[in-house]
């Protein structure tokens, strides 16, 4: 059962960062509104990342180049697919920013894992 908590916690989160990441800039969520501070938007990515990588490494224990590949993935084609979005910006910082996240939410999560007393098999 826990297995199916941690998919659904990844699909949400999942789900969130599209919306965050296609959604038009009036529509899309922002912290402390639309004129926020360039560093909190960082903050935001990584984040947001961060959690995505870290629950996929829990769901993926042991994988961890696997893991790292799925989140700079989705953050590679959610950055090339705001290109079709008219008020957004597409960005290499952006994509490094967020795949930062992910691979540093990757290894913490690898790290905890690798700490945990294993289930008898």
């Amino acid at each position: 059962m826990r297995r199916n908590h941690l998919i659904a916690a990844a699909a949400i989160c999942l789900a969130l960062i599209v919306y965050a990441t296609l959604a038009r800039l009036a529509g899309r969520p922002a912290l402390m509104g639309h004129s926020e501070a360039y560093w909190i938007v960082v903050i935001e990515r990584f984040s947001a990342y961060g959690l995505l990588g870290f629950l996929l490494a829990f769901l993926l224990p042991g994988r961890l180049v696997l893991a790292c590949s799925l989140v700079v993935s989705v953050a590679m084609g959610l950055e090339a697919l705001q290109t079709l979005i008219p008020d957004r910006d597409p960005g290499f910082l952006d994509v490094l920013q967020k795949a930062a996240g992910g691979t540093v939410g990757v290894i913490l999560a690898q790290t905890i894992l690798a700490f945990l007393p294993r289930p008898p098999a």
